[in-house]
């Protein structure tokens, strides 16, 4: 079956090494994928402005996966929300903020804007860096809009807290999200792109997806073609068959007709 639509992870995957901006040959693979008939959608925790202004250049020619699938953006407009029922998302919010031991700040995402409970930690350095909308507030209970998604950035590691946390919230799909970030959302990147499918109409065997950490695994699990990244831990690598130290090396292949 040929690909239609391509999703890629953004940092670990597509930004590799602490990266800001993407290489210029990014930009040249979509364009030259689009005019194949193939989409690309970067499949990310970051919000819509963030990757918008990422891929600026060619965010015409793609779609977007936000929020780790809790927001669905195409052409500027929102196809698809899965928000989290409020209560659920403020006790989260709290428990991660108290249990943390001072050492975690709490981001509340809502469709375009992050809104931050931090402790001067390096959270909104990072959320600065990446380039999303953001707002300051004290309690769960002052962001005035749904709330899909709810993480905490921990900043000596995630390692100590992932125990804490992850079973205890798997009613909202807790999952370690790189080294420094927890997150839970009713949805994941694999219902991103399951409903990104049924929006396009296209099937779930004619995706190629690119992941590199264990909130990509709801996605690879879905599409016909997944591959991991070399740099990603010892069990997705065993987990997942194709590798790959660069996502633009497969793209290519693909456009020069090999089998990927």
């Amino acid at each position: 079956m040929s690909i239609k639509m391509i999703c890629s992870d953004l940092d670990g995957t597509l930004l590799q090494y602490g990266r800001k901006t993407l290489e210029p040959e990014v930009f040249t693979l979509i364009e030259q994928l689009a005019d194949r008939g193939i989409l690309f959608c970067p499949a990310s925790g970051r919000q819509y402005t963030s990757q918008k202004k990422l891929f600026a250049p060619v965010a015409d020619r793609c779609a977007f996966l936000c929020e780790n699938g809790g927001v669905l953006y195409k052409e500027d407009v929102c196809i698809g929300k899965t928000p989290m029922p409020r209560a659920l998302a403020e006790e989260i919010a709290r428990d991660l903020w108290e249990r943390s031991d001072g050492q975690g700040e709490v981001m509340l995402s809502g469709q375009n804007c992050a809104y931050l409970m931090e402790r001067g930690l390096g959270m909104l350095d990072r959320i600065r860096f990446i380039g999303n909308q953001y707002k300051i507030i004290r309690n769960p209970s002052d962001v005035p809009e749904e709330i899909v998604k709810v993480s905490v950035y921990l900043h000596e590691g995630v390692e100590k807290y992932a125990d804490r946390f992850v079973p205890r919230w798997q009613e909202a799909n807790c999952a370690v999200a790189g080294p420094y970030w927890i997150d839970t959302t009713l949805a994941n990147k694999g219902t991103g792109v399951q409903k990104l499918c049924e929006v396009l109409g296209v099937a779930p065997e004619e995706v190629l997806a690119f992941g590199d950490n264990y909130n990509d695994t709801a996605m690879l699990d879905l599409v016909g073609t997944p591959y991991i990244m070399d740099s990603a831990a010892a069990p997705l690598r065993e987990r997942y068959p194709r590798h790959t130290p660069r996502p633009e090396d497969v793209m290519r292949a693909l456009l020069d007709g090999h089998t990927v």
